[in-house]
Formats: C-alpha cells, structure tokens, sequence
C-alpha cells in the first residue's frame, strides 16, 4: 500500500509545480484534455495522487508521459491549479527517480549547480584543446561522440530504463508474457521517431510538425556526424546531408527559443532552466556543426579554431549533462511509457 507524504508537494515545487493544491477535483482537466480517456483518465487523477503524496502510485503510473501538454487543461482551469505543469513537473521528478546516479534530481532542484556543471565541462574542454594541436582535437572530437553515445547509453540511459520498467512494470506485479515484449516493440519506435500520441491533441498539428521535423533533423545530424564522419568527409551528399540537417535542427529551435522567452503560450509560462537549456543547446549545436563545415569547406577553420572549440563544449556539455540528466531524457522515456503502456494492457 502506498504511504502518504506530506512533504511531498514541497518536493515537487523543486521540480517546478505551481498551485496545483487550489484543485477542488471539478474534473475540468481531464473533461477538456483531448488525450484523457476512460481507461487512461488524466489529469486530474495524478493531481490526487500529488495532492495526497503517493509517491509509489506516482512512480508506477505512466499517466505523466502519456500527456503532451498542450495546455488545455491550465487554460480552462476555474481554480488556476496549472494542472498541465504540473504533469511537466513529474516528468522532471520521475526522471529524476528512474536515474540512478541521481544527478538529474540535483540538477534539476539546483539551478547554481546546473551553471556550475556547464562551467565544469567548458573549463575541461578549454583546457584540452590548449594543450594540443588542431587535427589532434578535431580526431578526439570525433571520437568523444561515439564513447560518449555508447558509454552515456550503457552505463547511464539503460540502467534508468530498466528502473522505470522496475517500477511501472515489475513492482505493480503486472503480468507480462515475454512474447508479448516482443511483439510490442514496434510501438516503442514507432513513438520515438513520431510521438504520434501528440496528434490527438487539438489544434496541435503544427506543433507536432515541429517536434518530428526536428527529431529526424536532430538524429540524421547524429548519424552524419557520428558515422559518416561530416566534418571529415569529402563525400559531396553526406556533405550537403549534413548541412540540410543541421540547418533543420537550428531554424526550427529558433521558434523553440523565442516561444520559451515570450512565454506567450501556456506550455512556455512556466518554463524551467532545464527546459530552456534544452532548447537553446540543441540550437547552439545545430548552428555551430553548420558553421564548422561551411569554414572547413571555406578551408577557414584553422585559423578560427575557436568556432570548432565553441563547437566541441557545446558537444560535450549537451552529451554530458543535457542527454543524460536533462530534458533530452524526456524523449527517450515518453517512448518507452508508450511501450509500456502497451504492455500493460490486456
């Protein structure tokens, strides 16, 4: 039986939740949100169980990542309770609790520590790109994405998925025949390279657009630069790949950035430092591997060496702090919530 906290609204004001005590239960969220059903009744049942602290409940439910925040339900909420937030705010908790490092619950709850990290990164990247020559630091680059991918995936990523399968699969005691894992994995990629939930959100077609654009932006960027060696390449298609998919990645962060800073719509009032690293990283990221071809083919690069070391930090302090312990996780869990979610049903 799950024990009560009533501590626990403390803790999840860390993780940015906002009022959502005011809620008298009027169930006009859940009436509003276009992705609450009968069987997946949300969000007002993870606004209880919030409200009264069921941690463990809180842990076991996937409820938080099956919704896509469209805002609806902080819009036409009579008390102001910001129940939308409030499902943001326990993704960021139950991240921080399916990671075993714990990290990402400190970086989350601390924004000096989270600076702190990315002054950490940008200092090492400094210091070792003084300390040797230009081909030097442009091979170790290259091969820092792949360790960094492989390494951050085994050691960190997986381990956090097998603890959210722990806690929404194995200790609720849901049976699940190994068959049935199998035959449900196309619904895990099926959601990773789509997040096709999100289109059963009213009037969120563009926003959807956006968000596939950039994931297949953002992991054809990874491909080409990972495998097929972007800046290292001469291949003339691999070339104009890259340039066209790190275009994609930075001009469409750009509406990203400028929605997170205007906070002109209900899925950017309340952003947190993680939400805005998020963005603003992936966009740095993307304009600077734009740049560093376009000086490498301009034949530029080593006398500006420091647009590659720009470059390189922003690589490191994204594959070190943002993937792992950040909001980058957000996509990899939704996904595997989807999958689960399948699991779970009969």
């Amino acid at each position: 039986m799950s024990k009560i906290n009533p501590a626990f609204n403390k803790e999840l004001e860390k993780y940015g939740s906002v009022n959502y005590n005011a809620c008298y239960n009027c169930g006009t969220c859940t009436a509003v949100c276009s992705l609450s059903t009968e069987e997946d009744s949300f969000p007002r049942e993870m606004v209880r169980l919030s409200a009264l602290g069921l941690e463990d409940d809180i842990k076991a439910s996937l409820k938080p990542w099956e919704c896509y925040y469209c805002g609806d339900c902080s819009t036409h909420c009579p008390q102001e309770a910001n129940p939308g937030e409030l499902m943001m705010s326990l993704r960021r908790y139950l991240t921080a609790q399916y990671d075993w490092t714990g990290l990402s619950g400190l970086l989350y709850k601390s924004l000096p520590l989270s600076i702190a990290a990315f002054i950490l990164t940008f200092v090492g990247v400094i210091l070792y790109a003084l300390s040797v020559d230009f081909d030097e630091l442009m091979e170790v680059g290259h091969l820092f994405e792949g360790i960094a991918i492989a390494t951050i995936g085994l050691v960190i990523l997986m381990p956090n998925i097998a603890r959210m399968w722990y806690f929404t699969i194995l200790k609720p005691k849901v049976n699940v025949p190994f068959v049935k894992y199998i035959h449900s994995m196309g619904e895990l990629f099926v959601h990773m390279f789509t997040q096709k939930r999100a289109l059963g959100c009213d009037d969120n077609q563009l926003r959807w657009f956006e968000h596939f654009i950039l994931v297949i932006g953002y992991l054809s960027l990874l491909f080409t630069t990972v495998v097929l060696d972007w800046f290292g390449t001469s291949n003339l298609f691999v070339i104009i790949l890259g340039y066209v998919m790190s275009a994609i990645v930075f001009v469409v962060t750009v509406d990203f950035v400028l929605s997170r800073m205007k906070k002109n719509k209900e899925v950017s009032k309340h952003s947190q430092p993680s939400d805005i690293f998020f963005v603003v990283w992936l966009f740095f990221m993307g304009l600077s591997a734009f740049m560093v071809r376009l000086f490498i083919d301009l034949d530029l690069l080593e006398i500006n060496k420091w647009l590659y070391i720009f470059h390189l930090t922003v690589l490191v302090q994204w594959a070190l702090i943002i993937v792992p312990f950040g909001k980058w996780t957000h996509f990899l869990y939704r996904s595997f919530a989807m999958y689960f979610a399948k699991l779970k049903k009969a």
